[in-house]
């Protein structure tokens, strides 16, 4: 079977793509360190106010302008419900769920993770900009979901 000269060309641009393709999320992820969280921390769902950290939600200074936020996202609302930081702060969530999926959006913001009942979840950020931040669940949590909101206040 003889392949034609325009066979050819397309069939080694489609492999040079696939390649490219292939380097560049592997320069990403290895390089740039970008892929996915290489461990998975798991808690019981129906005892989550037993055990630590969750057993005392709240902000917490963990060094000179460095912070960790414990929260549990239960139906319709997160704990803490008001969270305050200065300007300039690092801060690392440490978030559960006690029933369903939730989302954790921060708007405005690159902040977006999904909280699973059963699964700890971990992200850090820091706010350099003093103001509000509006926190949004991005998850449909049921018929109240509308009212899952909560705010950061950076001084």
């Amino acid at each position: 079977m003889k392949m034609h000269l325009d066979e050819k060309i397309w069939l080694f641009l489609s492999f040079g793509m696939i390649m490219g393709f292939m380097i560049f999320t592997g320069y990403q992820t290895f390089a740039l360190e970008m892929g996915p969280p290489s461990h998975k921390e798991t808690i019981d769902p129906n005892n989550v106010d037993k055990i630590a950290p969750f057993d005392n939600p709240g902000v917490k200074q963990i060094g000179e302008n460095e912070y960790e936020v414990v929260m549990t996202l239960q139906i319709f609302s997160f704990t803490p419900n008001k969270i305050e930081i200065p300007a300039g702060a690092t801060v690392h969530f440490t978030m559960t769920s006690k029933d369903v999926v939730h989302g954790f959006q921060v708007a405005n913001t690159n902040l977006n993770a999904m909280v699973m009942p059963g699964h700890i979840t971990k992200i850090t950020q820091t706010f350099e900009e003093p103001g509000e931040y509006l926190v949004l669940c991005n998850e449909y949590c049921g018929a109240g979901h509308q009212l899952m909101a909560t705010t950061i206040t950076v001084k």
